[in-house]
């Protein structure tokens, strides 16, 4: 009685702030007939009362969705559902709002799968094959299979060129319902009928008169053997019958196929699943509508007997209205942002495959600077290279360039392996790789493609423990009371490293999983730049015109990164706030050493003033950091987001190839003392920059590094990995 009372309340508000019907609009006879049994169904289980609330919905069929959002606009509809990729065009283009979300059993999002019937293809090979689509911009079956296709380079995209153009040169023939207005090549493989009437015509339409429609008619045309492979979303997969389900394989991305039932790891990517929209004037009584109808004949509706709002069979077709394998309607809250309805991920994919159109940040490159000193490095490399846009933009810190290239804001940074990791996890890509060895060695193909170059191995760099050859009582395991000069919040060497060692004996460290806490808990006080309380209170803050407050995690703070914990160490100039020692990278650690008498910080040292503290307790000189060190760290990786991978990528070979073919220019890409710092955008020991686009970001780190990175922040807080969990998959 209680939920009856409550359906009662919500539709006499809807009969009373309505005052006119509410129309769904539908795309096919089906659908229409789904929808008119919506509509008895409200009536039968009203008391009289509210009847004639529930007789005033009606439905209004339209011949595709495209037809749909325009009949919304116009007031001759007020609902329907749409396909991720058609609600934020649905919002973005037309002024349109969206209300809901499906749900699924395993979350808010779909995963993107490319479905062949047993073959040889494989992801890689798809060029000049058949292809079938859900439809055009769609989620599943176009924004994310297309996206990897260009984040692994498989897919050429010319900027000149429509996307769709791109797509069409791919394929041999396609077939992408809806997109016969932007590229009618690709349609040459849909099957609907044709007619000059729009009402009348279902050729390459989203509608269901188009055989090929949505992921059951895409996997319908890979059956029907009018296409070799048929981009869908993971749900649609329990369509296919058990007794058929060995015809079919994935293709995953690695160059492998794999059954069925491997979506979870074989897939393409992940995005968000359909929504509802309507008119902003009538969001919120078509709110109502929709929590009052979940409320009946939901899953756990009490009038589920009479009416199942997620079942079709009934009426002879799949997905009507609804996906049939929906849980729940999420009912979105007012005045959303579509990056929070769908995902900051999935919107900047959208961007990038130019869902809004052409813009002037489509012809450039956002490089993200964390300083002053870095600001004029980037300048300064911006004007060397005049002919290739580049857009230097300010952040505070390596984690804050990791959410601007999430939202965004800027497209790419050269990050170190902590942060790396950090950024995979969050959906970046990489691009390219630091590489550190003694000679750059062209690819394969190297001459008719300047400046790419590639290598089987990575030459990584390793973390040292530093001290003052004069402070002989300082060792490890005797850390305990002293005080410690650390590179930057999660850098590998200043962070991720020293921790696994016994820093003292007095303190048992060894549980512990947290650098934080241990470092809280063994030193007296340090400088860990971008942590707070003892560990920021040796830190110096900034001066001129990059003053700061002390601590921040940039090298606007004087003591932070390789050269600043090494000022760290040595004290300033009055020989005040200084440290015992200090965690730094070992690469340019001499040369470091050499500039600090250049630079004006202090005079008079050598690199025979310091030692390295080896794990063992030994202090060995600077020259002995192959066998006294804390361990190695993967190069540094450029990493973006995934559509744009490409375009980065040429802009950095450019520039590599430009400034290497121009020895007599002031500029160094990878030197930084002449701005007064060190690895500034880039490490000082890099070489050149190795193609790495075909990488996971996890074989470039490494094993050994990913396994310890992924569990120290398995149980430390961080507030960027946490921003980037909160996606569309897991908010609802």
């Amino acid at each position: 009685m209680r939920a009856m009372h409550a359906i009662l309340i919500i539709f006499i508000c809807l009969h009373y702030s309505l005052g006119k019907k509410m129309r769904w609009c539908t795309v096919s006879e089906q659908e229409q007939k789904k929808c008119a049994e919506l509509a008895k169904a409200l009536v039968a289980v009203l008391p009289p009362a509210a009847v004639a609330a529930f007789a005033r919905l009606s439905c209004v069929l339209a011949y595709s969705t495209t037809d749909c959002i325009n009949k919304i606009r116009a007031n001759r509809a007020d609902m329907v559902t749409l396909d991720a990729g058609e609600v934020y065009t649905a919002v973005k283009q037309f002024g349109l709002t969206a209300i809901a979300k499906e749900i699924y059993s395993d979350g808010g999002c779909i995963l993107a799968v490319a479905v062949v019937r047993n073959s040889t293809l494989d992801v890689r090979s798809l060029q000049g094959q058949r292809s079938c689509h859900t439809g055009a911009r769609w989620t599943a079956g176009w924004s994310l299979p297309l996206g990897f296709l260009l984040s692994r380079n498989y897919l050429t995209w010319a900027e000149e060129q429509p996307l769709s153009q791109a797509v069409s040169a791919f394929f041999n023939a396609s077939c992408v319902p809806g997109a016969a207005a932007i590229a009618p090549a690709l349609c040459a493989l849909c099957q609907g009928q044709k007619s000059y009437i729009a009402q009348r015509n279902f050729h390459c339409e989203t509608a269901h008169g188009e055989p090929f429609y949505n992921s059951q008619g895409a996997l319908r045309c890979l059956k029907t053997g009018a296409g070799d492979v048929a981009f869908v979303d993971h749900t649609a997969l329990e369509g296919i019958e058990e007794s058929e389900r060995e015809d079919y394989q994935l293709l995953c991305t690695d160059g492998t196929r794999a059954p069925l039932s491997h979506y979870g790891s074989c897939n393409l990517g992940r995005g968000p699943g359909q929504g509802m929209v309507t008119r902003p004037n009538v969001r919120k009584i078509a709110r109502k509508f929709l929590a009052a109808a979940q409320m009946a004949f939901g899953r756990r509706g009490r009038e589920r007997q009479r009416f199942q709002l997620f079942d079709s069979a009934p009426f002879g077709a799949a997905d009507l209205l609804f996906k049939d394998v929906t849980e729940k309607l999420s009912i979105l809250e007012d005045n959303k942002d579509i990056s929070q309805v769908l995902g900051l991920d999935y919107v900047a994919l959208l961007k990038g495959l130019g869902h809004e159109g052409s813009s002037l940040e489509d012809s450039v490159v956002r490089w993200c600077c964390i300083s002053n000193a870095e600001q004029k490095k980037c300048e300064q490399w911006a004007l060397s290279i005049k002919s290739d846009p580049l857009v230097c933009v300010r952040a505070i810190s390596m984690s804050d360039c990791v959410e601007k290239i999430k939202r965004d804001e800027v497209d790419a940074v050269s990050l170190d392996a902590t942060h790396a990791f950090i950024a995979g996890k969050c959906g970046l890509v990489p691009v390219v790789t630091e590489y550190y060895g003694k000679t750059c060695v062209p690819a394969e193909g190297g001459a008719e493609k300047a400046g790419h170059l590639e290598t089987a191995v990575l030459p990584s760099v390793v973390g040292v423990a530093v001290v003052k050859r004069s402070t002989r009582g300082v060792f490890f395991g005797n850390f305990g009371g002293r005080r410690s000069c650390h590179g930057h919040m999660y850098s590998p060497a200043g962070w991720l490293l020293p921790f696994r060692h016994t820093l003292s004996l007095e303190h048992n460290n060894t549980s512990q999983c947290e650098p934080n806490q241990v470092y809280n808990e063994v030193f007296w006080k340090g400088c860990l730049p971008g942590s707070q309380g003892n560990l920021c209170k040796v830190c110096m803050g900034g001066t001129g015109e990059a003053a700061t407050k002390r601590c921040a995690d940039n090298h606007n703070e004087r003591y932070y990164g390789n050269m600043g914990a090494l000022r760290c160490l040595v004290g300033d100039a009055s020989g005040k706030s200084y440290g015992d020692v200090a965690f730094v990278e070992q690469h340019n650690l001499e040369s470091n050493i050499l500039s600090l008498s250049p630079s004006g910080w202090a005079d008079g040292w050598l690199s025979w003033d310091f030692e390295l503290l080896c794990g063992d307790g030994r202090r060995e000189p600077l020259s002995e950091w192959e066998n006294c060190n804390l361990g190695a760290i993967p190069p540094n990786i450029i990493m973006t987001r995934p559509v744009l991978t490409s375009r980065v990528y040429d802009f950095l070979m450019k520039s590599q190839e430009t400034l290497a073919s121009n020895p007599d220019t002031e500029f160094r890409l990878f030197q930084s003392q002449q701005y007064g710092e060190s690895d500034l955008l880039f490490k000082d020991a890099t070489q050149c920059l190795i193609h790495t686009s075909h990488l996971d970001y996890r074989t470039i780190l490494g094993d050994e590094f990913y396994r310890l990175a992924e569990a120290v922040f398995n149980c430390t807080h961080s507030d960027i990995l946490e921003f980037c969990n909160q996606d569309v998959c897991s908010i609802f």
